[in-house]
């Protein structure tokens, strides 16, 4: 099991992306970060594009993406979309094909509480997004990652809503509840990091997953005002009233901090919050650390065996 525990990085909730990575050698490097062109990817992508690091940005609506992006430099947007698998094949055949070495994935897209959808071959639009989709585009682009690479899973605290439903993963035989496929969502990306640093620390690539606080962006757009409001999040204008959210440079720190920072050479598979490794959670529904089920490693292998059995994808199969 890895140790969930603070490692001094130098960073907290406060510190912003650009903080993370001043200073860092990271001209030519290249990242690929998926959703990287609005809220906390644009700012991920700002940040790197300004030290330097070519940036492909994979977006679903490349004409919207490249209008947010405006005239930042070393940026490449390539259509991406995470509900489909053809997309992701016609995306990593691009990459593969293209010869490029990526230092850092982002695997940053996402989806927050929407009602229920059904994607692919009638997967839970939540768990195929977040997860599946990431599963896929990650295995299918595993040969251009070099060695040192990194993937940055971003999940959320939300994990703690629901550990992975084995009975009814999708939704198929119980009310669909748009918090709990979230938190399912964002548990699996937890323990797909941890698998997936399990398989590549051999290769030297290490993955980690992340929390990256609470943060107005358009991943709250299925939520309504009145939610919003009746969570103390907003007032009715829109306005952040909440004192505990970040800025989105701030909430983009975090995987940042994970993709590139020199503390955590040798270390993976670790869950990450405010710039740091967080703590194991003292119990489900604090909303603090790691759950010990987004930690678990038979979980992980679970996982990534059911998930490469949905895909028949798997870049590690013996």
């Amino acid at each position: 099991m890895r140790i969930q525990a603070p490692i001094h990085s130098g960073f907290n909730k406060t510190s912003i992306a650009s903080q993370v990575i001043a200073g860092l050698p990271l001209v030519g490097k290249t990242a690929i970060i998926t959703g990287g062109s609005s809220g906390l990817g644009l700012e991920s992508t700002k940040a790197l594009a300004a030290a330097k690091v070519n940036v492909i940005v994979a977006a679903r609506n490349v004409d919207a993406a490249e209008k947010n992006l405006g005239d930042i430099s070393n940026v490449k947007v390539m259509p991406l979309n995470l509900a489909d698998l053809e997309s992701i094949k016609h995306f990593s055949n691009a990459i593969v094909d293209s010869h490029v070495q990526i230092d850092m994935l982002i695997c940053n897209a996402g989806i927050m509480a929407c009602s229920e959808q059904r994607v692919g071959k009638d997967w839970e639009s939540q768990f195929a997004i977040n997860h599946v989709g990431h599963y896929v585009l990650t295995n299918q682009i595993w040969s251009t990652l070099k060695a040192g690479a990194r993937v940055v899973c971003v999940s959320s605290a939300g994990h703690h809503n629901s550990r992975i439903r084995w009975d009814d993963i999708h939704f198929n035989h119980s009310t669909y509840d748009k918090w709990v496929a979230y938190g399912q969502s964002k548990t699996a990306n937890a323990l797909f990091a941890l698998q997936l640093d399990e398989y590549g620390k051999d290769f030297n690539i290490r993955a980690f997953s992340l929390h990256p606080g609470k943060i107005r962006t358009p991943l709250q757009r299925y939520l309504t005002t009145k939610e919003m409001c009746d969570a103390g999040w907003i007032d009715m204008e829109g306005n952040v009233i909440d004192p505990t959210f970040k800025t989105p440079e701030q909430g983009a720190a975090t995987q940042l901090w994970a993709a590139t920072s020199p503390k955590l050479k040798g270390l993976g598979g670790l869950y990450l919050e405010d710039c740091e490794v967080a703590n194991s959670a003292t119990s489900q529904g604090t909303f603090e650390g790691v759950c010990d089920f987004a930690a678990n490693l038979d979980e992980a292998q679970k996982l990534w065996d059911y998930t490469a059995e949905l895909t028949n994808i798997n870049a590690f199969k013996l």
